[in-house]
């Protein structure tokens, strides 16, 4: 026995739950002759009819009734299983935003890590800083330096302190005087945070402007001159030996934080990579022998707040 086409049951299920082929036209968004025509293709493809027609209303009939209870739940179940597809494969995806300079320079060279233990997990990587549209953007996580203010709604970690100091390309001369220093849009008063840390001056030197803070870091790693930079993003350079950090690194008062709509602690992906990058920022401060003695050990799962 060959069924009828699935457009015109659903055509015919619409019809049928308002008994009126104008709303079920309206719900379909195609025109009320398009419902009219695949019901009646339908009735005549049964041999039976559905509705019954009178002064331009339409009523189902004691067989339409009956089919109409079959569709309907065909459809709900289809509607539901489809639903439970979708959750699903949403639920293996993790869109995490992060910064540029920090997404470039120390999170995707760590990333093969990250998809080796969690090989279900697909993450997507946004670049992007300052305040997150959760909502609009499709984001799950968003790493973060608290160098703005966040709705205080927002689930945070903290993921580790921000250590600055200058750097420069190995074998250049480790002194401050006399250098071209290198300053960028995004991190306007790096240097001068880092010298009235330190307790450093700098005389005789030249001045050289870069938009992002990434690009002053690479014009450092090429020998363009000496770059404030932050420890995390150029920890690969130091043990490598390309890059030099002649005075060390001190805390500049601010910290790297994870953000997210949802909590952290529920057990679900977003859980998951909060565990993994936090472990990853300490072990790579560690490797720098930067101590975060004031800061907890890792939790398990991770607190919030």
């Amino acid at each position: 026995m060959k069924l009828p086409h699935l457009t015109a049951l659903r055509y015919f299920d619409s019809a049928a739950r308002s008994e009126s082929f104008v709303r079920a036209a309206e719900q379909l968004h195609v025109t009320h002759g398009a419902v009219s025509r695949q019901v009646r293709l339908l009735e005549e493809g049964l041999g039976i009819e559905l509705f019954e027609r009178r002064n331009r209303a339409v009523f189902l009939t004691a067989a339409g009734r009956t089919l109409f209870d079959t569709t309907q739940t065909i459809f709900e179940q289809l509607a539901s299983t489809v639903q439970r597809l979708q959750e699903h494969a949403q639920d293996n995806v993790l869109v995490l935003s992060c910064e540029p300079t920090l997404a470039m320079r120390w999170l995707i060279p760590r990333l093969p890590d990250f998809h080796a233990h969690h090989p279900d997990l697909q993450l997507h990587l946004v670049a992007a800083g300052g305040p997150v549209d959760f909502t609009r953007g499709g984001i799950d996580l968003a790493l973060r330096r608290d160098d703005f203010h966040w709705d205080r709604q927002l689930h945070s970690l903290k993921i580790c302190e921000e250590w600055i100091g200058p750097v420069a390309r190995a074998g250049a001369p480790a002194t401050l005087d006399g250098q071209r220093l290198l300053h960028s849009h995004t991190r306007t008063t790096a240097w001068n945070t880092w010298l009235s840390l330190s307790g450093h001056s700098a005389t005789g030197t030249e001045r050289s402007d870069y938009e992002h803070f990434y690009l002053s870091i690479q014009a450092a790693s090429a020998g363009l001159g000496m770059a404030i930079a932050s420890a995390l993003m150029v920890g690969d350079e130091l043990r490598s030996g390309q890059l030099q950090a002649p005075y060390g690194f001190l805390r500049d008062g601010s910290a790297y934080h994870l953000l997210s709509p949802q909590p952290l602690d529920d057990d679900s992906k977003r859980q998951r990579f909060a565990e993994w990058v936090l472990r990853q920022c300490q072990g790579s401060l560690d490797h720098l022998g930067l101590a975060q003695n004031d800061d907890p050990a890792l939790p398990s799962p991770p607190q919030v707040r």
